[in-house]
């Protein structure tokens, strides 16, 4: 509050000084209240499904889609806007296509996530459609990618700025109108972590079956393990 009553102070002088005809150099504390000033923005609010649901329905925000195109594809709330904040990375020098392939191969083929990188234009896009008093409600998979959205958005001058806690993730069946072949909770998992639980129970039924024969049919279980490839 000290500072306050110093840039009042600061405001008199200079109206004072400028009526004398003298132009006096900035003091710290004139550029204390000036970098105070600069950094003063509105605060991203962070909700949770239920409340973001109200938010639409009641106060009018706009769903806007961070996730990249592979995760939107899957589902995505109905009428909402697509900014992805990462775009899939197809450039071809020499780093990147060592750093696809690996991702490809790790990555790309258990978790089903693309290889990606920052999109440069996020938020002129985000400028282009909407103006910066419009209500926007980010969503993401997890929350993370909202929360670095918003911030993007909140630094270049965004008031309204909502997101979900914990993302889509955390919506439950029906809470929004969706579209796409998955519920919107599920839209994140792909690869082979989707089918781990098939493969587990293949698994689990074959080594009890194993274990059944070797117990009530001993006398067969040694021949067979005793079979050679050639025979």
């Amino acid at each position: 509050m000290a500072v306050l009553g110093l840039c009042s102070a600061s405001s008199s002088l200079r109206g004072t000084w400028s009526t004398l005809g003298i132009k006096p150099s900035k003091s710290r504390n004139q550029k204390l209240c000036l970098k105070r000033s600069a950094v003063v923005r509105s605060e991203v609010n962070f909700v949770n499904a239920d409340e973001a649901k109200r938010l639409v329905t009641e106060e009018g925000y706009t769903v806007v889609d961070v996730r990249d195109r592979t995760q939107f594809e899957r589902a995505h709330i109905r009428s909402c806007s697509h900014v992805p904040l990462f775009i899939e990375n197809n450039d071809n020098d020499f780093g990147t296509i060592v750093k696809r392939t690996v991702h490809n191969n790790f990555s790309g083929l258990f978790f089903g996530l693309p290889f990606t990188k920052p999109n440069p234009d996020f938020v002129r896009s985000v400028k282009d459609q909407f103006s910066a008093d419009s209500k926007l409600l980010l969503v993401c998979q997890e929350g993370l990618r909202s929360t670095a959205a918003a911030n993007k958005l909140d630094e270049a001058g965004f008031q309204n700025i909502s997101c979900i806690t914990s993302g889509l993730q955390s919506v439950k069946p029906g809470t929004f109108d969706s579209v796409g072949s998955v519920e919107l909770q599920n839209a994140g998992k792909a690869g082979l972590v989707t089918v781990q639980g098939k493969i587990s129970a293949v698994l689990g039924t074959v080594l009890i079956c194993a274990y059944l024969f070797i117990t009530f049919f001993p006398d067969q279980a040694e021949k067979i393990l005793q079979m050679s490839p050639a025979s």
